[in-house]
């Protein structure tokens, strides 16, 4: 590989990641809120209720920590 080719490369990866870790952090973030709500409405007997409440829950919390890691990579 040549030397012009490395700084592109190294940028790339670097693109790459962010875009994979914050596409992780909203899976995990729903994720969680799925499993709570599931795990609620089979103990309270509220289904669906509990698990809606708790996916939206869920996709706060990862539009809450894309914007804080937003803030960090500036």
């Amino acid at each position: 590989m040549s030397q012009s080719n490395k700084p592109q490369q190294n940028e790339f990866m670097r693109a790459f990641a962010v875009l994979l870790q914050i596409g992780i952090n909203i899976i995990v973030c729903v994720a969680i809120g799925v499993f709570l709500g599931w795990l609620l409405d089979r103990l309270l007997g509220t289904s669906p209720w509990m698990m809606i409440v708790f996916i939206l829950f869920g996709i706060g919390a990862a539009i809450k920590s894309i914007f804080e890691f937003s803030k960090k990579i500036k």
